[in-house]
């Protein structure tokens, strides 16, 4: 165990508040900076020191956990002198989701203040973000990969170490392409059957339990079918990924057509005014009632 250790994590919304909390769980010394200190100052009661800046929580830390929305308000929150308050050998815990040349910026940036990049983008939402069940991608230098796993074991239930940094960010990308499509089409098939008076609770009953009953569609699925979107991932959010993954598949040449249509989804759902809901709102647009 990593007792004592001293780790700042900077963003505390939903995910960055989950974290800090299971870290401060498995018995370490935990720092919070978030941009509206609103969100941070509810994990004083768990025993996180709420800090003014983010030079401030990592000032002598030995990690330094970012968890932001997007490569800007990363490289906003470890600006000036952030990254030189680290502690002597500190390292740099990037696990917000970003595109491949925002990933390479920030390791550019850690390299030219000596400090050690792990890129580790998570795979999980609220409920297992508040379980300490995230799959962690994490890239970076072989020789942290000991010294970090006591900290990827409190926030999560897996981590797959993958090469150097920006392979995690690339793994994570191709994930989100296919959480993209899954949503996307199932928005789609659950107004589909309310469309020709197919109940669409008997389409969740009919996949359940075989090869094509995939948990996250009977939970996305049910949401849409009571019409109900708690925020567990938003769909600007959803968006914003959406994005990189299409500006990743540009970079190479490629054309993802069935993602471009659901971003156009998502766009849609968005300007009707539900971008703070769940990602499944985009059911909204695709049949539902916008």
């Amino acid at each position: 165990m990593l007792e004592n250790a001293t780790v700042a994590v900077l963003g505390t919304g939903i995910m960055g508040a989950a974290m800090a909390r299971n870290l401060l769980a498995a018995g370490m010394e935990v720092r919070v900076w978030n941009r509206t200190r609103e969100k941070a100052d509810p994990l004083a009661g768990d025993g996180a020191a709420v800090t003014a800046s983010p030079a401030q929580a990592t000032e002598g830390a030995e990690f330094m956990i970012t968890m932001l929305s997007d490569t800007v308000a990363v490289e906003d929150a470890v600006g000036e002198g952030v990254l030189s308050a680290l502690g002597e050998g500190g390292a740099w815990i990037q696990t917000s989701t970003l595109g491949m040349e925002g990933s390479a910026r920030l390791a550019e940036m850690a390299s030219q203040h000596g400090v050690a990049y792990v890129d580790a983008p998570v795979l999980g939402t609220r409920q297992p973000a508040e379980q300490g069940q995230l799959i962690v991608l994490a890239s970076g230098p072989e020789g942290l990969r000991e010294r970090c796993a006591p900290l990827f074991d409190a926030i999560g239930s897996r981590t797959l170490w993958l090469g150097e940094a920006g392979a995690g960010t690339r793994l994570k990308l191709v994930v989100n392409n296919w959480i993209v499509g899954l949503v996307g089409v199932l928005a789609e098939t659950v107004a589909f059957a309310r469309g020709i008076s197919v109940e669409p609770e008997r389409f969740l009953e009919t996949i359940k339990g075989g090869p094509l009953g995939l948990p996250y569609a009977h939970i996305k699925g049910n949401m849409m079918i009571e019409d109900e979107f708690p925020t567990s991932f938003s769909l600007a959010l959803a968006r914003k990924d959406a994005g990189l993954v299409l500006e990743a598949a540009d970079a190479q040449g490629l054309r993802l057509a069935i993602t471009e249509a659901v971003a156009g989804r998502f766009d849609e759902a968005i300007d009707a005014g539900h971008g703070d809901e769940d990602l499944s709102a985009v059911y909204r647009v695709s049949g539902g009632d916008a």
